[in-house]
């Protein structure tokens, strides 16, 4: 026999995402049990299950949503006409404001992504991989110096998404430099030895 819905079902759905997003990011995900999950929801067991199958559906979920969210709103930037750095802070912009609204969500998938199967983790990754291409692109669009080349596009874009995913260790978003702030400043820095002729001193051969 199917389930029995309420009316508020995918409400009460999003909350439990909310509440074990932010279990994993501070217990860590193998720590967390179902009955940490079911009090940090003022619920049971029980009636956990009515909502999700497992506390793998649960994680995988976070991951989804998490990504799903993120993905949508960078492509809808990136499909707007713009004016290339115009277009380019905006997309940071936006993805530091969704990290910092969901804090907890970025460190669950930064932390807890061995947890999943190896199918699973390859779904993850794809999404993650588009989300790299956008900012690849969009930072390509910016290199009048020719810096990028098909061996290191994607390094260019790990390293500035380095400064904008892996800020939570220390960065307080209801701090003094909110998100979009703070995303200006990575641009900026990051950007402006990238477009410019800034940086013309020679390199040391890498040992």
């Amino acid at each position: 026999m199917a389930r029995t819905q309420s009316k508020n079902y995918p409400e009460i759905r999003e909350s439990i995402l909310k509440s074990a997003a932010r279990l994993f990011a501070t217990k860590g995900y193998p720590n967390t049990t179902i009955l940490d999950l079911a009090n940090a929801c003022n619920s049971s067991r029980g009636a956990l299950y009515h909502y999700f199958d497992s506390k793998e559906q649960i994680l995988l979920e976070i991951f989804e949503t998490h990504l799903e969210t993120v993905l949508s709103e960078l492509e809808a930037i990136a499909a707007a006409e713009r004016e290339p750095m115009t277009a380019f802070r905006a997309l940071m912009r936006r993805l530091m404001r969704l990290n910092s609204q969901n804090q907890a969500e970025q460190i669950t998938l930064l932390n807890e992504m061995n947890q999943l199967d190896a199918p699973t983790r390859a779904e993850i990754t794809q999404k993650q991989r588009q989300i790299v291409g956008l900012i690849v692109e969009a930072l390509s669009r910016l290199d009048d110096r020719g810096l990028m080349t098909a061996e290191n596009r994607k390094v260019y874009g790990m390293m500035l998404l380095g400064a904008l995913n892996y800020s939570y260790v220390w960065y307080d978003p209801v701090g003094s430099i909110a998100p979009e702030t703070y995303a200006d400043m990575t641009v900026d820095a990051f950007v402006g030895g990238f477009a410019r002729s800034a940086v013309d001193t020679p390199r040391e051969p890498a040992q």
